[in-house]
């Protein structure tokens, strides 16, 4: 059972906790990891939590992006939600998954030989709905992949 404690905080503690569980997997391959979140952005939600649901998004970003290859993490503020964008520069998702990889054990065949169990983005969806947000994809094969993590900007 996952039990969600929000409190508001500033994102960029979050984000830097997040990044930290990858950052050894990127500099082995000699990933560059952009940070472009600003120090005065504050949401009310778990940090410990909204770190682990980001840390496996980014996770499959350092799995799916080649060496060399470039991850971006960016946040702004909306009327109601704050949005954090994990971009990276690797083989892209089909289009026709994008439902497909928040399910529970999940992958998809050209992922399938690359060490994992299927369960980081199905945790990380579970983790942002706890808290009232959610998560949308944009992919293209080959060019890369951008997931967007909406929070709301008050506790839900």
């Amino acid at each position: 059972m996952l039990h969600m404690h929000p409190e508001n905080c500033k994102l960029i503690q979050t984000v830097s906790r997040a990044l930290d569980t990858v950052r050894s997997r990127a500099d082995e391959k000699k990933m560059e990891l952009q940070v472009d979140v600003r120090p005065t952005i504050e949401v009310s939600h778990d940090s410990k939590w909204t770190a682990e649901a980001l840390g496996n998004i980014l996770d499959n970003a350092v799995k799916y992006t080649q060496s060399g290859g470039k991850i971006t993490v960016s946040a702004r503020n909306l009327e109601m939600y704050v949005v954090i964008s994990i971009s990276d520069n690797g083989i892209g998702i089909d289009p026709g998954h994008y439902n497909r990889i928040f399910q529970r054990f999940y992958r998809e065949a050209k992922a399938a030989k690359t060490e994992g169990l299927g369960i980081g983005l199905y945790l990380a969806r579970q983790i942002i709905t706890l808290q009232g947000g959610y998560i949308k994809v944009r992919s293209k094969e080959g060019y890369g992949t951008e997931f967007e993590v909406f929070l709301p900007r008050r506790a839900a």
